[in-house]
């Protein structure tokens, strides 16, 4: 390897945004972090969103949050709708 063309590799702390801090190796100075394992959902086992620009607040505002019994219910709501709708008369246009 040719001499002085690779970086200094150090020690340095990663801070992440949960406030979590641990000592690792790297080029940079300093890292920062958004997400950790300390507070990521796959090592969590718990839920935690990140909203960017309100998409959680709009997805549930459009979708809702249903569990499986209400969605049964609307399910079945919809589908007794439908043969209702059917059975009505529809209305013809006479020249």
């Amino acid at each position: 390897m040719k001499e002085g063309i690779h970086p200094t590799y150090q020690e340095v702390e990663a801070r992440c945004a949960c406030g979590n801090t641990f000592k690792t190796r790297s080029t940079k100075s300093e890292l920062h972090l958004e997400i950790c394992s300390a507070c990521h959902p796959f090592f969590t086992g718990r839920q935690k969103l990140i909203d960017t620009e309100g998409r959680v607040e709009r997805f549930t505002k459009k979708y809702g949050l249903q569990t499986s019994e209400q969605r049964k219910i609307a399910a079945k709501a919809a589908k007794a709708a439908k043969p209702r709708a059917a059975k009505a008369p529809k209305a013809t246009a006479t020249a």
